[in-house]
């Protein structure tokens, strides 16, 4: 049997209705009462949710191993089985009130992919692994997606152990908790060689489902820049101050708001700017403003036009204005992340055979594959959510694209699989 035949020989073992209702099934640890999903990383219910996993790996005699961190690993033999993986995977832990779908679809529709190659009985020359990554959310233990970040050896494990949640629990403590908790063939001392890597996703946005495509091939993920601006001015009584005399913080702030936002405005509409929080000191309604501190949150998928824009604002948030003081400290730097066209395509060619509707499109979110690009060739493959919508208990995709983005992963990693890709 030929590649294209073989792929659409696998494809066609890619079960809609069983993908589905693993999906359900996972959503009902942590399961909320709106219908979304609140399972928190290294929480009892995380580690509930992870003993679903290695229950369904087991039934297939997939090999379960972890890691320092606990990522969890899935693995099935290859024919060469000593050589590098071909990886694909994403996170099951969730915001406080998040929904079944993010994080969790990459998971699923990885395990479904090794059960189509086995029930297709297809061999694979590479191995194939699906990852489910620590603490992706960062919602209980700052920062998100820590499982990632030290898997790529940015960091590691014992520079975030004393980090607590709001209860106190440190992370060595709830990382030792799921560890010790997990039932796993071993535990990895150096972590596993990825000949690549493939992360399916829900878009977390509109377009897809805006254009009524099915597929989204990921370029990469675009550029982040993180502000926070401080503007200092003076309280005074509100009924007995002069207008000519304050030194207004929220009035300047303002102004420097006004101004941000012309900054920001993008004919393409690329460039993704927002002012998310704001805290004023005194905060009483009948006294003057001192001080008047909000953050920036800047995207974009060009480097070129993140520097041009960051200069626009630090310029704008530096010294007076409105008779206060402005400072402005940047407190997150992340550049735009290329995916390799190599990979980009394959997704594409892949969507483009089975046939499924394909359009090429940047990731506006963070996810694991930005840390893991940083040492094999990665990609994403997105799928429609209703209304764009994500981080909320009405997340929602479709069975059928859910479907369709395991059908073009199952592709792609098979094609990564083969000895000479």
């Amino acid at each position: 049997m030929n590649a294209q035949k073989r792929i659409a020989h696998l494809c066609g073992f890619v079960d809609e209705d069983r993908l589905w209702r693993r999906h359900m099934e996972l959503a009902q640890i942590g399961a909320l009462p709106s219908g979304g999903v609140n399972r928190q990383a290294l929480s009892a219910e995380d580690i509930d949710a992870r003993h679903l996993l290695i229950g369904w790996a087991r039934m297939r005699g997939y090999r379960i191993e972890t890691d320092a961190i606990a990522n969890l690993y899935i693995r099935r033999a290859g024919r060469y089985d000593d050589r590098p993986t071909v990886a694909t995977g994403s996170h099951i832990d969730t915001q406080p009130l998040g929904g079944r779908f993010d994080g969790a679809y990459g998971v699923l529709a990885g395990i479904e992919v090794l059960e189509s190659l086995d029930d297709a009985g297809i061999e694979t020359d590479h191995p194939i692994t699906v990852v489910a990554w620590t603490n992706e959310e960062g919602s209980r233990f700052a920062p998100g997606a820590m499982g990632s970040l030290i898997f790529s050896g940015l960091r590691r494990v014992d520079e975030f152990s004393a980090n607590a949640d709001a209860e106190g629990t440190t992370l060595s403590a709830a990382l030792k908790s799921t560890l010790d908790a997990m039932d796993t063939d071993r535990q990895l001392d150096t972590r596993p060689t990825f000949k690549a890597y493939i992360e399916a996703h829900i878009e977390q946005g509109p377009v897809l489902e805006a254009r009524r495509i099915d597929i989204g091939a990921v370029t990469g993920i675009q550029g982040t820049r993180w502000f926070e601006v401080e503007v200092n001015g003076r309280s005074a009584h509100a009924g007995t101050t002069p207008m000519s005399k304050r030194a207004d913080a929220i009035t300047a702030a303002i102004d420097i708001m006004t101004d941000l936002r012309r900054i920001a405005e993008d004919p393409e509409d690329r460039l993704r700017f927002t002012m998310g929080r704001v805290d004023v000191v005194p905060n009483s309604p009948n006294t003057i403003p001192e001080q008047v501190r909000f953050t920036i949150d800047m995207r974009h998928p060009e480097q070129q036009v993140l520097e041009d824009r960051t200069r626009a604002i630090v310029a704008r948030c530096t010294g007076p204005s409105g008779g206060c003081r402005v400072s402005i400290r940047e407190v997150l730097t992340q550049p735009p992340c290329d995916f390799p066209e190599a990979i980009v395509a394959r997704v594409e060619n892949a969507a483009n055979a089975l046939p499924a509707s394909c359009m090429r499109l940047p990731s506006g979110a963070f996810h694991d594959a930005l840390f893991v690009a940083r040492i094999c060739p990665t990609g994403m493959i997105f799928v429609p959510c209703r209304d764009g919508i994500s981080h909320n208990p009405t997340e929602y995709a479709e069975p059928a694209h859910l479907a369709a983005g395991a059908r073009v992963l199952a592709a792609t990693l098979v094609g990564l699989a083969e000895k000479d890709a």
